[in-house]
């Protein structure tokens, strides 16, 4: 059970950086098209910014789902610990 949780504590540690950055994109994406729907002197651009900025976290958010699964696939999980 202990070797079970180990490999799941790795799991779920890998790219945490990049899908904290694409949650970060998500949160300024929609702040700055909301700002920019809503504002009263803002742009209209900022309203496609605003979007860009969401496409791109959600890229970040494919891009981990994709890179944990070749890991997986990779680094299977061996009950018995050898290798």
């Amino acid at each position: 059970m202990r070797a079970r949780l180990a490999y799941l504590d790795a799991y779920r540690a890998l790219y945490r950086r990049e899908q904290t950055a694409g949650l970060v994109a998500c949160l300024i994406g929609a702040l700055v098209l909301v700002g920019g729907r809503y504002g009263p002197l803002a742009a209209s651009w900022m309203v496609w910014l605003g979007a860009a900025i969401i496409a791109a976290g959600w890229i970040l958010f494919t891009v981990v789902i994709f890179r944990r699964t070749a890991w997986v696939r990779t680094h299977p999980f061996d009950p018995t610990g050898q290798i």
